[in-house]
């Protein structure tokens, strides 16, 4: 269906012109059969029916016949074959004689000649040049799309601006501008012509949001802070663009900007907890682990999926009573089991972790050699070096291998003299 939508609006000005074409009916009929096929895409038949018509007769319609042939090469993807063909139609329609469309009036009844009353509304007067105009400025909107699809933006543009005014009279041609400029390092024009699309359709926010993204692909990011509160403010501020905004500032390195921005948000939307996440974030590098901690509990409260990060958090800020209350919260057993381990290897109780081995085993987590190493490193600390011994000849990571022969070497210099391990 969309298909069928686009060839309809492509073929529009091409049918059109047929109403008040004054050629031959055997020519018109070629054309038009070449028309309807192209729009069921039966392009070989229209080729076929194309290649019928006289070139040399006099009633031969250039103007239309290249129209037709331009959209046919299109449809196949034969771009440059399209540009040649919409290049002779637009020469072509630019010396065709351009004849009002024939006219039929009611029959006058007796009675009427005595009324006083005028005639019906008369024709409005046909006027050629309008409608050359108007053929050729929609065969530059062809060229625009064929050049567009070739990469080739300068033509792209030159054929918009040869448009006329059906080259600006919607938004996304002035979009089209602005990327056709910014693909050829053409920025000034980029910002110019979006600007113009801006002032002449207030309304539209893809405008603004295209500057917003040159800005900051320029790394020019006070000016597209700017240019983003404005297209906000235009289609309604929400969470997630200052969210969008704040993650384009930190791919950028812009840490303190993205800060402030947050800050703001947190401010409009407290109960937002994905910006409190992000917020988060920025204080952690920072070194900030309490504030992060704080701004995570908080995003928990409104989104308990947010669990686990607020655990690991307030762990890493060695709020190890508020990290197990949450934990204990957790649905999730072999994730629960984890996270205790480390609070407690945080607080140094050891023979919690011990405690804890049952648990590991049933759960197979010992197959990870962190957690096997965990627990062996719990045994040496509580002095249990045979049970520490029995766990380490399980580590083969090559970094944990390394750890596990320091202890190994510890274990071995307090076997012997026990009073060094005092």
């Amino acid at each position: 269906m969309l298909k069928k939508r686009v060839s309809t609006l492509l073929l529009t000005i091409f049918l059109s012109s047929l109403l008040y074409a004054q050629e031959s009916a055997q020519e018109i009929n070629h054309i038009a059969l070449a028309t309807q096929m192209i729009y069921d895409a039966n392009y070989a038949k229209a080729k076929e029916e194309l290649a019928l018509l006289d070139k040399k007769s006099p009633s031969f319609d250039a103007a239309n016949y290249y129209t037709a042939l331009g959209v046919l090469h299109s449809k196949e993807q034969e771009t440059q074959k399209a540009i040649e063909a919409y290049k002779n139609a637009i020469n072509a329609t630019k010396i065709k004689v351009f004849e009002a469309p024939k006219t039929y009036t009611k029959e006058k009844y007796l009675f009427s000649i005595a009324s006083n009353e005028k005639s019906g509304n008369q024709a409005p007067k046909f006027d050629s040049e309008t409608k050359r105009k108007e053929k050729i400025e929609q065969l530059y909107i062809y060229l625009t799309q064929e050049y567009y699809k070739l990469k080739d933006y300068k033509n792209t543009v030159e054929s918009l601006e040869n448009a006329g005014e059906m080259g600006k009279n919607r938004a996304e041609l002035y979009t089209l501008r602005g990327e056709c400029y910014y693909k050829q390092g053409l920025h000034e024009k980029t910002f110019v012509a979006l600007n113009a699309g801006i002032e002449k359709f207030p309304q539209d926010s893809t405008l603004l949001k295209q500057k917003f993204y040159y800005f900051a692909d320029l790394k020019l990011y006070q000016a597209a802070i700017d240019t983003a509160r404005v297209y906000m403010k235009k289609v309604g501020v929400s969470a997630q663009e200052y969210s969008a905004l704040a993650q384009m500032l930190i791919a950028a390195n812009q840490m303190q900007s993205a800060i402030q921005l947050l800050e703001e948000a947190k401010l409009k939307f407290p109960k937002e907890p994905s910006l409190g996440i992000l917020l988060g974030h920025m204080y952690l590098k920072k070194d900030m682990k309490h504030t992060t901690a704080h701004l995570f509990d908080e995003s928990f409260y409104y989104d308990k999926k947010y669990l686990k990060d607020t655990v690991e958090m307030n762990r890493r800020a060695q709020n190890n009573q508020r990290a197990l209350y949450l934990n204990a919260q957790n649905i999730d057993k072999i994730e629960k089991l984890r996270q205790k381990i480390a609070i407690y290897l945080n607080t140094g109780e050891f023979r919690k972790i011990i405690g804890l081995e049952k648990a590991l085993k049933r759960y197979k987590m010992l197959d990870d050699e962190n957690l096997r190493y965990a627990l062996a490193y719990s045994y040496y600390m509580s002095d249990d070096y045979k049970n520490a011994e029995a766990q380490l000849k399980f580590i083969t990571d090559s970094e944990l291998f390394g750890k596990a022969t320091v202890i190994r070497k510890n274990i071995e210099k307090c076997t012997n003299n026990p009073m060094e391990c005092l």
